[in-house]
């Protein structure tokens, strides 16, 4: 399309590079129905050059577009194989291997703590209740010295409520010893 233009340009220019010159004048003498002709040649193939580069133009974004969409086939293509690759190295597999072997060894070594923790609370516990159960007998002596004896035993507390307490441990106080804050009065 380039070469017909430049045709029929070039025939244009030597139409009136050929034209017989006025005298006197700049100006030539042309014959009309030549040039016109000329100038719709030029006309005809510069619009056939716009109308292709228009279609190409077009085309372009269809064009860039399914190269875009081939370029980003050929990354994801080339990124999975990669990772195929590197997955396949021995440096994956022994990290993949020593991962599991710590993985393994931290539910090892959390199962030990969790019935370490278990053995120390339950023995914990039993020390506390052997302890409290002297308490208990020791507190249960002491209100038997009190109230001189259960009517039916240390190991029974049901007659706890019908013992009765010394004199000086009731509320019934001299005011000496009710006044004084420090002193603690039972009831």
């Amino acid at each position: 399309m380039k070469e017909q233009i430049q045709d029929a340009l070039a025939q244009l220019r030597t139409t009136i590079q050929d034209a017989r010159s006025m005298p006197m004048s700049a100006s030539a003498v042309v014959n009309r129905a030549d040039v016109l002709a000329q100038i719709d040649e030029l006309e005809a193939a510069v619009h056939d050059t716009l109308s292709q580069a228009s279609e190409v133009v077009g085309d372009r974004d269809a064009v860039v577009a399914e190269g875009q969409s081939e370029a980003d086939e050929i990354l994801r293509n080339a990124r999975e194989e990669a990772d195929k690759l590197v997955s396949d190295t021995d440096v994956y597999k022994v990290a993949q291997q020593r991962a599991d072997e710590v993985t393994a060894q931290a539910v090892t070594d959390a199962e030990q703590l969790r019935r370490e923790t278990d053995e120390y609370v339950e023995s914990t516990l039993a020390n506390f209740e052997v302890t409290l159960d002297k308490t208990l007998q020791s507190v249960r002596r002491g209100l038997a010295r009190l109230t001189e004896g259960h009517t039916q035993g240390l190991a029974d507390d049901s007659d706890v409520a019908d013992m009765s307490l010394p004199d000086h441990l009731h509320r019934g106080r001299p005011a000496s010893v009710e006044d004084d804050p420090e002193t603690v009065v039972g009831s």
